[in-house]
């Protein structure tokens, strides 16, 4: 059954028209009046409601909502990925993948390293293609909560403004990956990373990894630095192997039943 990001209220039983992202999804399915689907909203309830299709118009979709089903298929620890923005095409195929992997939050970054700028109108586009690829893999992959994309920012500026507030009333284990020499592999730091925590934030550099002025910043703002291993991953897949570490250890850090 197809699933569609719908971001309005739904309610048991009552009639709606689709919003019109929602319903150029519809009529690219080529869907017709009785065929049903699913739609979610991502708000905090979570979960997801069946919908029978009532009409097809040329570009308007409507629907009767049918029942609610409160599935939560979320991480049961929240992971925020801070990142030096991969280049070309390399941050679409992040955004997506972490998404499947259940990240929370992806708050992109220019960095001393980073190949891709972006400011002005080219960033808030960048922000919303990034985010409508969030919602298409939320679609796909079964989530109701979809990750935010926040807008881009300089490192410096988003220390100096997470430098106590992100601790103050949901406290995250800060984690950034690194290459230095004596530091600790992430799995042995999930125990302790989730003790006292509501979540974890990873700060994970760009091509050519983080400046050492930036790496010491981040150190200085509280991040312990932990290591994937020995070999040097791309800065794509060094942020979703973090993802993977984290949701494999969830499990026995936490108690909790896969």
């Amino acid at each position: 059954m197809p699933r569609i990001y719908c971001p309005t209220s739904l309610l048991t039983g009552t009639p709606l028209a689709l919003p019109p992202a929602a319903a150029r999804h519809v009529q690219v399915l080529r869907l017709q009046p009785g065929d049903t689907l699913t739609l979610f909203n991502g708000d905090t309830l979570g979960g997801e409601f069946s919908a029978t299709i009532t009409r097809m118009g040329r570009s308007d979709v409507e629907v009767i909502v049918g029942v609610h089903d409160p599935v939560d298929r979320e991480a049961a620890i929240p992971v925020h990925v801070v990142l030096g923005m991969p280049a070309n095409e390399r941050m679409d195929w992040l955004v997506e993948k972490a998404t499947e992997l259940g990240v929370a939050s992806i708050q992109p970054l220019m960095t001393e390293r980073s190949v891709l700028r972006l400011t002005g109108d080219r960033a808030e586009k960048k922000q919303t293609h990034w985010q409508s690829i969030a919602i298409a893999a939320c679609e796909q992959c079964g989530r109701n909560q979809v990750p935010v994309v926040h807008p881009i920012m300089g490192l410096g500026a988003w220390l100096k403004a997470n430098a106590s507030a992100e601790n103050a009333t949901h406290p995250t284990q800060r984690l950034i990956l690194s290459l230095q020499p004596g530091t600790q592999p992430l799995q042995g730091m999930l125990k302790a990373a989730w003790a006292g925590q509501h979540g974890a934030t990873v700060l994970s550099g760009p091509e050519g990894g983080l400046g050492p002025a930036e790496e010491a910043a981040a150190l200085a703002a509280g991040f312990l630095p932990v290591t994937l291993g020995a070999r040097t991953l791309r800065a794509e897949t060094a942020a979703l192997a973090a993802l993977v570490v984290i949701a494999a250890g969830e499990t026995t850090a936490t108690g909790l039943q896969p």
